[in-house]
């Protein structure tokens, strides 16, 4: 097998080469490590390349598995990490001028359990400043596999090109309002935001903390399933995980979901903002999971078309209360967007954040009711396909204030629910398009039982983007 040609295999399949030892990790390393000089020029996925320290980690997992001491289907397997998340020793930006140097003492849980499943960190993968935005990012801007004047998708743009372009194996995002989800969607990759509680967040740099949620992003759902059990699990630096076992979510991957309730979201899927060419999509996608024996029909949620507004408070309130130093003495080490956001969520009254809480229990009931019905609810992860990178006007009045009202994600971190988002085809611009299943709180093992009974009975997992060939 030509060097050039390990990226392209899945983690599953690179697993299987490392466990039997026709594969070493540090032919898999050199691989990828190659391949982001040749091409991540083109991309900005990545702010930071560690390529002696992958280099040596390979080689201390080579000599582990020689030695008969093979830790699981992550060892040796390269893996980029949003530079939101602390790495000991590794600057962690934050995507952001202000904290461009910060340099953890300690690793974040999630990045210490990925070492000690044996992961390879090949670097830190770009994001938008702060993870805050969709929008400003304060280093390069990263650019869609898909098409290079395209938007990656916000905030974890970078960990998307990255997966999507084969420049990592797997990777780890972040999503508050959809910063997982979009950027899969978008780059046309598999990418799950765990339940609220399911993945330790000590050491990742705060957003939203009532919101932000670490999880994968792969380029099948079984790789999204393999990186989610490496890093899930109670951790008591985070009081907010839940002290319950961790399934082995790989097992969870049985493709008969013959008599599952799945229900379509009425007020997600028939919207002025969702295009028709992606509203056909997910029709069609719920189409195929009819076909393979789930009972599908659809059901409506009201508050859910309010979805953005409700996260919309919640985004703009909590992320100028955590920076609120920096926000009245850095104000201008910040991007306009982001400036613009912050002191407006700094004037944002008691009663309207207090308001948005009270509107997020009612929708959250709603949503656990449907789930009383339905054992997971679809719809689009976008209304739209991504984006033109011009289209990213500064902020300087109403219209351009609520620029993401395409978002189809908001309604499932409100819930602290688990979603993922599947590539389910391409619109007129041939662009992907995302199907995006949830599932209730706890739920994530039937979200990947359908999201993998739906991938492997479709092509588009398989489809390359143009502009990822050497």
């Amino acid at each position: 097998m030509a060097r050039s040609e390990l990226p392209l295999h899945s983690v599953s399949a690179l697993a299987g080469l490392i466990e039997s030892k026709e594969l070493s990790p540090v032919e898999v390393v050199e691989a990828y490590l190659q391949r982001i000089d040749d091409l991540d020029f083109k991309f900005n996925s990545f702010i930071t390349v560690l390529h002696q320290q992958a280099l040596e980690e390979a080689g201390r997992a080579e000599q582990e598995i020689l030695a008969g001491n093979y830790r699981g289907p992550m060892h040796g397997i390269p893996v980029g990490v949003k530079d939101q998340i602390w790495t000991k020793g590794i600057r962690t930006t934050g995507g952001a001028r202000i904290t461009a140097d910060f340099v953890p003492d300690d690793d974040a849980t999630v990045v210490a359990r990925l070492k000690d499943a044996g992961a390879i960190l090949l670097g830190k993968t770009n994001l938008s400043e702060f993870a805050i935005t969709g929008f400003t990012h304060r280093f390069s801007t990263p650019r869609n596999p898909w098409d290079l004047s395209i938007s990656a998708g916000g905030s974890s743009g970078g960990s998307g090109a990255a997966t999507a372009a084969f420049l990592c194996a797997t990777s780890l995002g972040e999503d508050t309002g959809g910063s997982i989800r979009r950027p899969a969607a978008w780059c046309g990759v598999v990418g799950l935001r765990p339940g609220w509680g399911r993945v330790s967040r000590y050491g990742l740099m705060r957003g939203v903390w009532s919101m932000d949620t670490i999880g994968p992003i792969s380029r099948t759902v079984e790789d999204a399933a393999i990186t989610l059990s490496a890093i899930a699990g109670h951790d008591p630096k985070d009081p907010t995980t839940w002290n319950t076992p961790v399934p082995d979510y790989r097992q969870a991957l049985d493709s008969d979901i013959r008599g599952k309730r799945v229900g379509i979201v009425t007020e997600l899927l028939h919207a002025d903002v969702v295009e028709p060419d992606v509203a056909d999509a997910v029709t069609a996608a719920a189409g195929v999971l009819a076909e393979l024996g789930a009972e599908v029909e659809e059901v409506s949620i009201p508050l859910a078309a309010h979805a953005n507004a409700i996260a919309g408070t919640l985004l703009a309130v909590e992320p100028a209360q955590n920076m609120k130093e920096w926000v009245r003495e850095r104000l201008h080490d910040f991007g306009h967007d982001n400036r613009i956001g912050l002191l407006t969520g700094s004037l944002v009254p008691a009663q309207a954040y207090l308001k948005a809480q009270k509107l997020r229990t009612l929708l959250r009931n709603d949503v656990l009711a449907a789930f009383g019905a339905y054992d997971a609810l679809v719809m689009p992860t976008s209304g739209r396909q991504a984006v033109p990178l011009t289209e990213d006007p500064p902020v300087t009045g109403k219209e351009t204030a609520s620029r993401l009202p395409f978002m189809r994600t908001n309604t499932f971190n409100l819930a602290s629910s688990p979603a993922i988002s599947v590539p389910c085809g391409f619109g007129g611009r041939g662009l992907p398009v995302g199907l995006q299943i949830a599932g209730p709180p706890g739920g994530e093992q039937m979200v990947f039982r359908l999201a993998h009974a739906y991938e492997q009975n479709t092509p588009w997992h398989t489809m390359r983007p143009p502009t990822a060939d050497i």
